[in-house]
């Protein structure tokens, strides 16, 4: 309880700050949507499903950073694929569709699998089917489908799972 409390007030301190003023109804606005924030992702923040035992917080936190820069890093790789495309430089060969397994992924680490791979520019999510256990995108190079599933995979085990599982 005294967890959810300090995250309530370091939250809402953190939004009036953002907004430079201390004003009551901008303290009242950000406690309603940091109150809001925090039952929203409760069970990532302080404990997961129930009947699982969820990764610290703490520890979610520190992988983070890691995470994030290896976000950055595989979008600024598809602008450079996209733009030597674009500026004729690199011939569009083989666009098309790729099935990638889901492997374990909870909802919420589809959900931001897929989302990270649409942010990159090259590649988006096109569907989910959960009766085959895969997520379909389309990538502008899909000659090595083997190549794209093994890239998803290893970014997933590697930077993603620690964070958002």
């Amino acid at each position: 309880m005294i967890r959810i409390l300090l995250s309530l007030v370091f939250l809402t301190l953190t939004y009036t700050f953002v907004l430079a003023s201390l004003h009551p109804w901008d303290i009242v606005m950000g406690a309603a949507f940091s109150g809001t924030f925090l039952y929203v992702f409760r069970g990532f923040l302080f404990g997961g499903e129930p009947g699982t035992k969820a990764a610290p917080f703490l520890r979610k936190l520190a992988a983070l950073p890691l995470f994030l820069a290896a976000s950055v890093w595989d979008i600024v790789k598809g602008t450079v694929e996209v733009t030597l495309v674009v500026l004729h430089f690199r011939p569009l060969e083989r666009p098309g569709i790729i099935y990638v397994p889901i492997e374990g992924r909870t909802p919420t680490g589809l959900a931001v699998s897929a989302t990270e791979t649409t942010l990159s520019p090259g590649t988006y999510l096109v569907d989910v089917d959960r009766e085959r256990g895969v997520w379909l995108i389309h990538a502008l190079d899909a000659s090595d489908a083997e190549g794209v599933r093994r890239e998803r995979h290893e970014f997933y085990e590697r930077y993603q799972k620690r964070v958002f599982p």
